[in-house]
C-alpha cells in the first residue's frame, strides 16, 4: 500500500481526483483517530477529518515532497483540531481507537473494564492540557512522531516543543501520581505498557 502512495500522490498533484480519493481511503483511519483523540467526540472527529481532507486537497500544491505525506496530512488535522478546541471545550471520552477499532484487546471483562477506566482517566488528564500541548503529547505517544516532525506540524521551534512536552509530561505525571501514587509514564515504551 505504501508503494501505491507515491503513485497516487503524483497523480493527485496532476489533478487526478480519483488518486486523491485513494489517499483519503489510505489515511481515513489515522486522520479520524487523531481528530477523535483531540476533540473527544465521534461526530466532531468525523467533521474534522472531512475538513482535513478538503484542506489537503485544496492545498496539495503546497505539499513538500521532502516530507512524509502522512506527517503533512496529520499536521493539517492537528492544527484544525487545535482551532476547534479553542472555539469549544470538548467533552471527555475514552482514548481508545474509537468506533473504527476492534473490541478491546485486554483479556476478559475485568481486564477490559480496567483498561477502559485507565484510558478514561488519561483522557481526563489530557483534556486539562492546552490544545497545542495536547496535540504534541498525542502526536508523540500515539503516532510516534519525532520532535522535529511535531515542531514543524505545530509551527513552533524544537526548543519550544521540548519545553512544552516537559511541562505537559510533568503536569500529567503529577496529576496521575497524586491519584494513583505511581508514575504515569517516562518513555514511549513504559506508556505503551501502562495504556493497552
Amino acid at each position: 500500500m505504501q508503494r501505491d502512495e507515491g503513485k497516487w500522490l503524483g497523480q493527485a498533484l496532476q489533478g487526478d481526483a480519483a488518486a486523491f480519493a485513494s489517499l483519503v481511503d489510505m489515511y481515513a483511519k489515522p486522520v479520524y483517530n487523531l481528530c477523535y483523540r483531540m476533540l473527544g467526540n465521534p461526530q466532531d472527529a468525523e467533521d474534522a477529518a472531512q475538513e482535513t481532507f478538503l484542506r489537503a486537497f485544496r492545498h496539495l500544491r503546497r505539499y513538500d515532497p521532502q516530507r512524509k505525506f502522512a506527517t503533512w496530512l496529520l499536521s493539517i488535522a492537528a492544527n484544525y483540531c487545535i482551532d476547534q478546541h479553542r472555539r469549544a471545550r470538548p467533552t471527555l471520552t475514552a482514548l481508545d481507537e474509537g468506533p473504527l477499532e476492534p473490541a478491546e484487546k485486554a483479556p476478559g471483562p475485568e481486564g477490559r473494564a480496567l483498561a477502559r477506566e485507565q484510558r478514561d482517566e488519561v483522557q481526563a488528564l489530557l483534556a486539562g492540557l492546552a490544545p497545542r500541548d495536547r496535540a504534541a503529547i498525542i502526536l508523540y505517544y500515539w503516532y510516534d512522531h519525532s520532535y522535529e516532525e511535531i515542531a514543524r506540524q505545530l509551527s513552533i521551534s524544537q526548543g519550544a516543543l521540548k519545553t512544552r512536552m516537559h511541562r505537559a509530561r510533568r503536569s500529567l505525571a503529577a496529576a496521575w501520581a497524586e491519584e494513583h501514587g505511581e508514575p504515569l509514564f517516562a518513555t514511549r515504551r513504559s506508556y505503551e505498557k501502562a495504556i493497552p
